[in-house]
């Protein structure tokens, strides 16, 4: 193939109207017009299947790395126990595993004992009205079209599932794709995914390589879970044992320093009416930015760092990396609260407030420069090419003659946070490359994981590597091997007591997890000396869980 899998400006995708594909996938279109829209995150949604009113096509745009909005979604009722994948339904985001997914077994969370996906791409439903008459005008039967390769016998097609279990998306498609030139699509059929035949003659390398790339990733959110990681007491072991662990924190952590939250019922995507926005993510949407940058600097004050310090969530971070535990710490988060807990192997996901840029001439300072623009819920102009620009949230004047009225969004500074529509850090991709290698232990705190790429990041590591979450609700759409549900800054300094490691921090009880207060606070607990509560193989709760008893009771997994 002629697609270069380590250069991402040349993997990811931009989207065009149903009529314009023959492979199509579900989406918003793209922002190169005022009814095309660019998109950056996906929002994972547990157990339905995603599909938009607009399909599309899938042609290169910029980076591998930019996020995915998927827009509106209608759920597929599907009654069958086969499931057939229409290609207008295609969706990138859609997240195929439901809540039944996250159980307590190895392989009884999958359609089929390997675990594989049985999904088949066949029939005339694959190919448009469009495309049929323009494979035959005449619309007469289209003759038999013989195979461009031999099949995967049941064995092989096993192997290669296992393999890309072992090694991750990435570089099971550089052994494949790039170093032995295995065509897409017959790789697809070693996850049980076959194309209509006409279809596998119309799509172009790029096509195939993406519905690869989908296939591939959908199969790997179905991880086993490991035998051996069931317990609070496995995961203190894991702990006290691992020597590169890689943290992926979320806003969770930083919910108890008074920084809000995004999804929860109080969090900032909740204010809707407050700022008249039909979607709570318009609100860090690159395109609606520039259109209304006043809508951003109204709230942007609530999110700024200067008066927040960090957690006890980041002081473990920092205990980690003192430990030299820590092989990195990638995180959502904007606050910047990881380098003032001197965290220094961090990777900021979707950037910070530490240097801000011009969306017009690129001119970039020093995030404190527009400091006071934030605080006073003001547009900062940008003193390279906006000194004159006068910014006002009243509608555009009509008076062409006004020179010191430049357009709304043009030559303002924007903090250098990845919006909807952005590409991430190039570290992203070039850091996760080299970490996937080393890692032997992942912990997740304090996010949900519905936004990709960064969900993403558990198909970029080998399954036999141990999984665990902090978080205040249980993650159903990905597998891992222990929940841990609650207040991430009641559970990390429980598991330091337990490590006998002595985490320090004002706002523990005595000043460190080992202080006698501490430890007869949790004395107390549920009348039994614990503060936590184990529910079955891999659930504990918390002080601060927000979990349904059906899920605790696994009626729901």
């Amino acid at each position: 193939m002629n697609i270069d899998l380590n250069d991402p400006t040349k993997s990811k995708v931009k989207r065009l109207p149903l009529k314009e594909s023959i492979i199509s996938e579900s989406g918003i279109s793209d922002d190169t017009n005022d009814e095309e829209r660019s998109s950056k995150r996906i929002k994972l949604q547990d157990g339905q299947f995603e599909s938009s009113t607009t399909s599309s096509c899938i042609i290169p745009t910029e980076s591998e790395s930019e996020q995915v909005d998927v827009g509106e979604n209608e759920q597929v009722n599907n009654n069958n126990s086969s499931h057939t994948i229409h290609d207008q339904d295609f969706n990138e985001g859609y997240n195929e595993e439901s809540d039944d997914d996250w159980d307590a077994g190895s392989d009884s969370n999958s359609d089929s004992s390997d675990g594989s996906i049985g999904y088949e791409f066949m029939g005339p439903s694959t190919i448009t009205t469009a495309t049929t008459s323009a494979l035959d005008d005449n619309n007469n039967e289209q003759p038999d079209i013989e195979p461009l390769w031999t099949s995967y016998t049941q064995e092989e097609s096993e192997a290669i599932q296992e393999e890309a279990r072992q090694m991750g998306l990435k570089k099971f498609l550089e052994k494949y794709i790039r170093d032995q030139q295995v065509p897409p699509l017959k790789l697809m059929e070693a996850f049980n995914v076959v194309l209509h035949p006409q279809a596998v003659y119309m799509a172009t390398e790029l096509h195939q390589y993406v519905l690869l790339r989908n296939v591939i990733t959908r199969y790997l959110r179905k991880r086993r879970r490991l035998e051996h990681v069931n317990t609070l007491d496995n995961v203190v072991e894991l702990l006290a044992k691992a020597n590169n662990v890689m943290i992926v924190t979320g806003a969770g952590v930083s919910v108890s320093c008074g920084i809000p939250d995004f999804r929860s019922e109080t969090g900032i995507y909740s204010r809707l009416e407050e700022f008249e926005l039909d979607d709570p993510q318009q609100m860090f949407d690159i395109k609606y930015f520039r259109d209304s940058p006043d809508i951003f600097y109204s709230f942007a004050k609530e999110l700024y760092p200067s008066n927040y310090e960090p957690s006890p969530s980041h002081v473990f971070v920092k205990l980690m990396e003192e430990k030299g535990k820590l092989l990195r710490n990638y995180t959502q988060n904007i606050d910047t609260l990881e380098h003032k807990a001197q965290i220094k192997r961090i990777v900021n996901c979707h950037g910070s407030f530490a240097t801000a840029s011009c969306v017009t001439c690129g001119y970039q300072c020093e995030g404190k420069e527009i400091e006071k623009y934030i605080f006073e819920q003001k547009v900062p102009p940008c003193p390279k090419c906006g000194i004159n620009q006068v910014t006002s949230k009243k509608d555009d004047s009509d008076d062409d003659d006004d020179n010191n009225h430049h357009r709304r969004g043009e030559s303002v500074m924007k903090p250098d946070i990845t919006f909807f529509g952005e590409s991430l850090p190039a570290e992203f991709d070039r850091l996760l490359a080299l970490d996937t290698d080393n890692v032997d232990l992942l912990i997740v705190m304090g996010s949900s994981l519905k936004v990709s790429p960064v969900s993403e990041i558990m198909t970029q590591i080998p399954h036999s590597v141990p999984q665990i979450v902090i978080n205040r609700t249980p993650i159903t759409h990905m597998t891992f091997d222990v929940q841990l549900l609650g207040d991430c800054d009641v559970i990390v300094p429980e598991l330091c007591r337990m490590l006998d490691w002595d985490l320090r921090h004002h706002k523990l009880p005595g000043g460190s997890a080992l202080s006698e207060q501490s430890l007869s606070k949790q004395g107390e607990g549920n009348g039994d000396g614990k503060i936590w509560k184990f529910h079955r193989n891999g659930v504990y709760t918390f002080p601060g869980a927000v979990v349904s008893e059906r899920f605790l009771e696994g009626e729901i997994r």
